[in-house]
């Protein structure tokens, strides 16, 4: 099984060559070994599993804890030509009657089910009775108290090695701490399972944090930056995401709000258009993007801070999942690190209180350094980044400016210091720079703040600044906050450096959030980055109105036609043969029987309009060594004129009978040369074939395939619809 990999790597998805650990992971499981990996999003997990499950045949389980993310992965993989299915709530009862049977008679290679259904008994029976030969569960760090989106019911799975003893298990995540690791081997009963862990870095990632000073001012600046780019907003507060996606449509941005307040068909139908490029932005409260697999997301804002490092791994991973440059961006507020903290006042376990707490002050720590972005993230996860500028964040591209604020600083401090004095309390950021600004406002009277030395000592400068200061102070550990209310006090050191009167440097402070933003959009656009594909930009947007068409016509998303970097390649190659076309990552035999004609006819108007653009000869980036490039049709095309049948070229060639007969459809399609039908299927089907196709037209090879009943395989569909094309493009 592990020599069909590369071929069916190819013949079924398109890629020539796997990612890092991928095969590792595949071969652990084909050869029964129960497995833990966590690899980051975009790395190719699904493959993980859906490869073996072709391979070894049989029926694959996949614990899958959304019913978008079950839907979006079946639509795609049954585009490639893979038996797959789902069983969920949304199902009417014949549809669901009709998958049971299919699963029933052995049709189907991958069942997606919630760890709720898997674990009804009548479920189990019926598990049982499918033959399930492997699990997959997904999105394993659910089953961790540890982890940062913890679910009670993916406990119960391991009930799961008792009535399926012998049953392989897979257990994949994207955020997995060693002590998350450590629970999922334990609670999901894995048996001495091989773990891989692939390196946390996104290189196609680039992240920003910047001050928060209007989130909703900022985030429409800076959408208003990427163009015509998809992209996600996440908030805390329903009534946020309400309001900034209401500015954005303002601005001419399509954008839809998405949150557990909207009835469910509406959060269905925004989440929807969002995955099929009917609106370009998202805005959303945390409980959004678990289930979107949605590869060509270009941006993610984070207008409030996330309470935990692990979930803002989590959410910006959701931007660039198909390797092109993405952005992320973090508006950063310490009032939020209050806001969460005060949230945690209500929980009565005071054990899961303490986790979240350290939690929160992990992420304001992230979010206050002026250290390199990536080197941070990595290190939460243990892993050491090996370069002092990663060149992909705004810590390295953009550093801020080092200045003396000496001066500032013994300002500040004394403020504090005197608040303290008089009254014998300590105040919050706020109080003590009004008491600097010199504003009598009602605290300040109150408290006779008016009467302090420090007060109005500092009204030269603006308030924002003194904010900045007084940040600064908390990032060098000169003043803390501390007690119930989050009041700043000095610190020993604090009192140490006013005492001495020691010199202190200061990050700069920031330009005026809108500019800052703006500012780091064009930057980063202007910037050679990781995963940029050089392309025909005009042809790529032709290639993406095709694609739009075709999957409005079948009722999928646009990714699961071709994802952008496929369209990038084809815009870059301008490929007008099937060799040429098998070519770009991620093209397949059986997308390239579907929709290969349409993108080479469209390639072909262009370039007679408009010309080829000339570009370096590269190739598709690979992260590791790989097979080479499948056999073009024409050498199955000669073995089988030769007098060799399917089967011996299968065997000859170390291929799938399944792939050289696709490969033998296009030789004969777009090749001179007559071929006896009978060789290739009987006189009764061609006959059901034709009828069938003077109903239904000969473009989709599904519609043939359940016109016909399934009687007929798609290896017969695919040669027919050659014999009756050839000659005709």
């Amino acid at each position: 099984m592990n020599e069909q990999l590369p071929p069916l790597l190819k013949s079924v998805f398109g890629y020539d060559t796997f990612r890092p650990l991928q095969r590792e992971i595949m071969e652990a499981s084909l050869a029964g070994r129960d497995a833990l990996a966590v690899l980051p999003t975009g790395a190719g997990k699904s493959l993980c599993y859906q490869l073996p499950a072709i391979a070894r045949g049989g029926l694959t389980l996949v614990v899958s804890p959304l019913i978008a993310l079950m839907k979006d992965q079946v639509d795609a993989l049954l585009a490639s030509g893979v038996a797959a299915t789902f069983l969920n709530s949304t199902l009417e009862g014949r549809e669901a009657y009709n998958r049971r049977r299919r699963l029933d008679s052995g049709e189907i290679r991958l069942l997606y089910a919630a760890p709720e259904r898997i674990m009804m008994g009548a479920f189990i029976e019926d598990m049982q009775r499918w033959g399930v030969n492997a699990i997959a569960v997904d999105e394993a760090h659910c089953i961790s108290e540890w982890g940062h989106d913890f679910r009670p019911e993916y406990r119960q799975l391991a009930k799961l090695r008792e009535v399926l003893p012998g049953v392989p298990f897979l257990a994949l995540t994207a955020t997995a701490t060693q002590q998350v690791r450590n629970d999922i081997r334990t609670q999901l009963h894995l048996r001495d399972p091989e773990v891989f862990v692939a390196s946390f870095n996104r290189p196609n990632l680039n992240y920003t944090i910047l001050p928060k000073d209007g989130a909703v001012r900022q985030v429409v600046a800076m959408v208003k930056q990427w163009n015509e780019a998809s992209g996600i907003v996440y908030v805390q507060a329903r009534k946020t995401a309400e309001s900034i996606a209401a500015e954005l449509m303002k601005a001419g941005i399509p954008a839809l709000p998405y949150h557990a307040g909207l009835d469910a068909p509406v959060r269905a139908a925004n989440q929807e258009k969002f995955i099929r490029d009917e609106v370009r932005v998202v805005c959303a409260t945390v409980a959004f993007g678990m289930g979107i697999n949605k590869p060509d997301v270009r941006f993610v804002i984070h207008a409030d801070l996330p309470k935990n490092i692990e979930g803002y791994y989590q959410e910006t991973g959701r931007a660039g999942r198909d390797g092109l440059p993405s952005e992320c961006v973090l508006l950063f507020s310490r009032g939020d690190v209050i806001r969460n903290l005060r949230f945690l006042d209500e929980m009565t376990d005071m054990q899961a209180r303490r986790i979240q707490e350290r939690q929160i002050r992990q992420m304001a720590d992230f979010a206050e350094s002026s250290d390199c972005r990536r080197i941070s993230l990595l290190g939460y996860f243990g892993e050491k980044w090996p370069h002092e500028n990663c060149g992909g964040c705004d810590a390295c591209i953009d550093p801020r400016a080092r200045v003396d604020g000496t001066k500032q600083a013994q300002m500040f401090l004394s403020c504090l210091f005197r608040i303290r004095g008089a009254n014998g309390f300590d105040t919050g950021l706020q109080h003590a720079v009004d008491v600097l600004v010199g504003k009598e406002t009602e605290k300040v009277q109150k408290w006779n703040h008016q009467k302090l030395s420090t007060w109005g000592i500092g009204k030269e400068t603006p308030r924002t600044e003194w904010i900045h200061v007084g940040r600064e102070m908390m990032r060098l550990g000169y003043a803390a906050e501390t007690g119930e209310y989050h009041v700043l006090s000095l610190t020993d050191t604090g009192r140490s450096v006013l005492l001495s009167r020691q010199a202190v440097q200061i990050n700069a402070p920031p330009k005026t959030a809108v500019k800052a933003a703006k500012e780091r959009v064009q930057k980063t656009k202007s910037q050679k980055r990781t995963g940029d594909i050089e392309c025909d930009e005009g042809l790529f947007t032709e290639l993406r109105r095709v694609r739009k068409s075709l999957s409005d016509a079948r009722n999928v998303p646009p990714y699961v036609i071709f994802s952008d970097v496929a369209l990038r390649w084809m815009a870059r190659r301008y490929p007008r043969s099937t060799a040429d076309f098998l070519g770009i990552p991620g093209v397949g035999s059986v997308k390239l029987s579907e929709f290969g004609r349409e993108f080479m006819d469209t390639v072909g108007k262009w370039i007679d309009k408009y010309g080829q653009r000339p570009f370096a000869d590269e190739h598709p980036a690979q992260q590791m060594e790989g097979p080479k490039r499948t056999s073009p049709p024409a050498l199955y095309l000669q073995k089988f004129r030769d007098g060799m049948s399917i089967e011996e070229i299968a065997k000859s060639t170390g291929m799938a009978a399944s792939t050289v007969t696709k490969h033998l459809a296009d030789g004969i399609m777009y090749g001179k040369i007559n071929i006896d039908p009978r060789r290739l299927y009987s006189l009764t089907e061609e006959m059901e074939m034709r009828e069938a196709a003077a109903k239904h037209g000969l473009f989709s090879l599904g519609v043939l395939y359940e016109a016909l009943g399934k009687s007929i395989s798609y290896d017969n569909l695919h040669l027919f619809r050659a014999l009756e094309q050839q000659g005709k493009g």
